[in-house]
């Protein structure tokens, strides 16, 4: 590796030990703690072994801290949940098991098999719906269907972009038709209104019909539970052998998840089902509401310059305060895809002004024919 490589190989080095040792210092689950734990200590070793061979280099340079990117990754973690950064932790463990294999097998050098461990281990703590609230072993074991990576975050970043970029498109296409002040306010809050109420209302379906949905799924498995329990233990069984484990080992994870009915519908609707129970109590109108003011909030980036100016500058105003809104979602996305903050901002800001230039250009046109 050449220094500038090794810089960010140490660096990623540093702040996935310092997230694994943070997001463990907060478990209540001492199992899980232990695992979090020993990953830092691993990924500390490669860290000082990354500043060994910098060091040949460049005699005077200095351990890093953590960065500000994971500093806030874990600030946000203790907002909507660590998910977001085992996730992220997930897409860092897969880029360094598939350098691993690249580099060995470009040396000549035999894969150990080992290669792509630290990936099945974060997976397997992914798969832990609490992560920070205590849990048996039956929930360690939990399937992996489960889609992780902070999905509050994650809508938030989407609901905020989805407001910006669709009001300043539709600002823009006004104000380039030449119209007056108080037509481009009455035309933004109407866009504000319908885009935040339609956002609202599809959220509210969603949730909503995925709780019913998954409550008739319930219902239906509780009455094969009680028609034949034995049946149903039978197939929890298999399902345990095709994860892995062996057929003993297997059936004694189902005789334990048997142990009482209560039990064995939860193990059922989690492993046959896939479905957590803790979601069938999220409430479908907080998330409409959350869902209409994030909208309202990244709509409002454009069209508030419109109250205090009129003209050019509140057009220039408009554009400015997008930008700034473009680039700071575009930064908060990198929470996910860890690219850099530059090249997701700047990336951001060029979709959003590309769709404000085509629709303030299309207004233009169509004013200019209108006036004729």
């Amino acid at each position: 590796m050449n220094p500038s490589q090794l810089e960010a190989q140490l660096q990623t080095e540093v702040d996935t030990a310092f997230l694994y040792r943070s997001i463990a210092a907060v478990q209540t689950d001492a199992n899980l703690q232990k695992v979090l734990e020993a990953l830092a200590a691993i990924e500390e070793a490669h860290a000082h072994h990354f500043y060994k061979e910098l060091l040949q280099g460049n005699a005077n340079a200095l351990f890093p801290k953590p960065s500000r990117r994971a500093r806030l990754q874990l600030r946000l973690g203790k907002l909507f949940g660590y998910n977001a950064i085992i996730s992220s932790l997930a897409s860092v463990e897969k880029q360094m098991a598939s350098s691993s294999v690249r580099a060995k097998q470009k040396s000549g050098e035999p894969l150990s098999g080992f290669e792509h461990n630290h990936l099945r281990i974060i997976e397997a703590v992914s798969a832990n719906e609490a992560l920070n609230v205590s849990g048996g072993l039956l929930s360690k074991l939990e399937s992996r269907h489960k889609s992780v990576g902070g999905n509050a975050l994650r809508a938030a970043v989407l609901g905020a972009n989805d407001g910006l970029v669709s009001n300043m498109s539709l600002v823009m296409g006004v104000a380039g038709a030449a119209a007056q002040n108080d037509t481009i306010l009455l035309t933004g809050i109407a866009g504000l209104l319908a885009g935040a109420i339609s956002m609202a209302l599809g959220e509210w379906l969603s949730v909503q019909s995925s709780r019913e949905l998954h409550q008739r799924q319930i219902d239906l498995e509780m009455s094969e539970l009680e028609a034949s329990p034995e049946e149903e233990k039978k197939e929890l069984v298999l399902l345990y052998q095709a994860k892995g484990l062996s057929e003993n080992e297997a059936q004694q994870l189902a005789a334990k998840a048997f142990a009482t009915p209560e039990s064995a519908l939860d193990t059922l609707i989690v492993e046959e089902l896939g479905i957590d129970k803790d979601e069938l109590g999220g409430s479908a109108w907080e998330a409409a509401i959350t869902s209409f003011i994030l909208f309202a909030l990244g709509a409002i980036i454009p069209l508030f310059p419109f109250f205090i100016l009129s003209g050019h500058q509140a057009v220039l105003l408009s554009l400015a305060s997008s930008v700034v809104g473009l680039f700071s979602i575009g930064a908060s996305i990198t929470l996910f895809t860890g690219k850099s903050i530059w090249f997701s901002g700047m990336r951001q800001i060029l979709f959003g002004l590309t769709a404000a230039a085509i629709t303030y250009g299309i207004g233009a046109l169509i004013g200019v024919q209108l006036a004729g």
